[in-house]
């Protein structure tokens, strides 16, 4: 699919937003994307550990980076195992340390390492970075830049400390950017990578609210390709999983535009993938949105209150489109991440 028929062809317009959290960052994919199919070996038994592009720490220095892995450390838990804050000598870099969960990751470490590789080639402004990994003994690290700001969930769909007004301006911005990060996956990273779990916990902001993907290119550090019960990870997270991930169990690019349709819907509407304390008609945030789908007329009723309808109206009807276009039941129908990057560039202009 090359376009949407019902998307505007201009570039730029005005913004009504009521304010702003910084300005969108460059343009800087990569004008060479890693070819990870030629770095990477046919045989794990070939891997040199100088080619990987990441350091490597014994489990000793990231245990004492992370205070013995305290609890007051701890970042978040989730399929692949947990996350805690830790702070490298001698410079005192803060980063965000994960540790694997022991029962799913391959004990051969030359396979860990293979799969180390892969994820240290990749690099784009809106995928979090890994600085480096442990395989040590039946330890299974990674080490990641640390992203101060929080996630997506946090700023949008929860009270708390991070949790503030987002703007329609930076609300697309967002889905631009995030859309950006999941594109390198698909387009420029060899092979192409799916993601098979997005969902906004899972996209987190910078202290400009730039969106940096997490937690990608992990299915195989999962289990993902050995026998015996496939990983929940497989079927990524209920409400943000394709029609296909629920039935079939079949995962493809595809599968993650669905998602990223629902985190766009997310932003448009303020409102949960699921979200229990709501009727039950309400619950499922898709299922309460295609009714809307069918009637332009109703969008403007979609928005989140909070935005008080500061936003162009023009535009959230071009933001509700690309969603439904990403939500199509079949696969098939769905457009790749390139159009859906080429369609929310034109709802970042401010000029």
């Amino acid at each position: 699919m090359n376009c949407f028929p019902c998307f505007s062809s201009r570039k730029s317009k005005k913004s009504h937003s009521k304010m702003e959290h910084g300005s969108a960052p460059p343009e800087n994919i990569p004008s060479t994307p890693p070819d990870v199919k030629k770095q990477k070996p046919e045989n794990p038994g070939q891997i040199d550990p100088a080619s990987i592009k990441a350091q490597a720490f014994t489990f000793r220095e990231l245990a004492t980076a992370t205070k013995n892995f305290c609890r007051e450390g701890l970042l978040g838990e989730g399929s692949f195992g947990r996350v805690y804050k830790g702070t490298l000598p001698p410079t005192g870099q803060v980063v965000a340390v994960k540790q694997l969960d022991r029962n799913g990751v391959p004990g051969d470490s030359k396979e860990f390492l293979v799969e180390v590789l892969m994820l240290s080639l990749l690099h784009h402004e809106n995928l979090v970075d890994l600085i480096g990994y442990c395989a040590d003994g039946d330890q299974r690290l990674l080490v990641y830049e640390f992203i101060t700001g929080g996630s997506l969930e946090e700023h949008l769909l929860e009270d708390g400390p991070n949790n503030g007004l987002l703007d329609w301006m930076t609300r697309m911005k967002i889905a631009y950017n995030a859309a950006r990060g999941l594109e390198y996956l698909h387009d420029k990273a060899n092979p192409p990578i799916i993601y098979r779990d997005l969902k906004s916990s899972n996209i987190l902001l910078d202290h400009h609210s730039n969106p940096k993907l997490s937690d990608f290119g992990l299915f195989k550090l999962a289990g993902g390709q050995k026998a015996g019960p496939a990983p929940s990870i497989v079927m990524g997270t209920y409400g943000y999983s394709a029609p296909e991930c629920v039935t079939t169990g079949n995962v493809t690019l595809k599968s993650d535009v669905y998602s990223f349709g629902v985190i766009l819907l997310e932003l448009i509407t303020g409102r949960r993938a699921i979200d229990t304390t709501r009727p039950n008609h309400e619950q499922n945030l898709v299922s309460w949105a295609q009714p809307f789908f069918k009637d332009p007329k109703r969008f403007p009723d979609m928005a989140d209150p909070d935005l008080e309808r500061h936003f162009p109206e023009k535009d959230l009807n071009q933001a509700v489109a690309i969603a439904a276009m990403c939500l199509q039941e079949e696969a098939g129908a769905r457009p790749l991440m390139s159009d859906v990057v080429t369609a929310l560039s034109f709802l970042t202009s401010e000029s």
